[in-house]
């Protein structure tokens, strides 16, 4: 395995076994799985650089379904290859030209229009996980259909003062011993909240936690961790039901 500093070790993993099935939107392959009885609220699940079928993020759909929403993970690759463990860190930034976390206006619409039309969904929420959080953060100054959000370790872009005016409710969760966030930055990113955003947001610094902490299965977290990861989860699912 290469050391790189962003991507987290993926390692050996369990398998897992879904409880949802797989839909064809438009131009849109999707991961949806729904609770047992009949809801207006739903979920969209943004994967990170590893895509809409790894086995983690698809563990977490079912996870928020498990709480009584639509929850759907779309392909927001298009059917492009997601970055792979094989792949060459070198060629990170070349792969990140080709799946830029803030193209994904055009994919959400279309599966806003699914949940409203197909599923009767009438509040949405969105979470992310790394680069589905950039797109989460992304998402939530752009699309106000979206009535609250969770990014999890999604890196923070500045490139504007707009990126702090935030649309509805965004809480923002970050591992302290996240390589690929630095202190700094998420300091700087409550102050600038602070001045810009009208909003409820939070944020949260997990101790001794890396980057991709929250995705874990149970059968893979270590001992040490497994407190601050089932408190993330608790806190994202939490910030969900306040608001959706």
């Amino acid at each position: 395995q290469m050391a790189d500093p962003f991507l987290y070790h993926t390692g050996e993993r369990s398998q897992y076994g879904c409880l949802g099935h797989e839909v064809q939107i438009e131009h849109i392959k999707a991961y949806v799985c729904r609770p047992s009885f009949f809801t207006d609220r739903a979920v969209i699940v943004i994967h990170d650089i590893f895509g809409w079928l790894f086995p983690d993020i698809r563990y977490i759909v079912d996870l928020i379904a498990g709480h009584g929403y639509i929850t759907i993970c779309p392909d927001f690759f298009k059917g492009t290859d997601p970055w792979k463990t094989t792949d060459h860190w070198a060629d990170f930034a070349d792969w990140m030209k080709h799946h830029d976390p803030m193209k994904v206006d055009k994919e959400a619409d279309v599966v806003l229009k699914y949940l409203k039309e197909q599923c009767g969904a009438k509040k949405i929420g969105i979470v992310g996980f790394s680069w589905g959080g950039m797109a989460v953060h992304h998402l939530m100054l752009k699309n106000p259909q979206l009535t609250a959000g969770v990014s999890l370790y999604g890196r923070i872009i500045r490139d504007s003062e707009e990126r702090y005016n935030l649309l509805n409710p965004t809480f923002f969760i970050f591992g302290e011993k996240d390589h690929t966030i630095s202190y700094d930055q998420i300091t700087l990113l409550e102050e600038k909240l602070k001045q810009y955003c009208k909003v409820a947001y939070e944020i949260k610094v997990y101790p001794g936690q890396v980057h991709g902490f929250a995705q874990l299965k149970p059968e893979d977290m270590k001992p040490d961790d497994k407190p601050y990861i089932e408190e993330a989860r608790k806190d994202m699912i939490d910030w969900i039901k306040m608001f959706i």
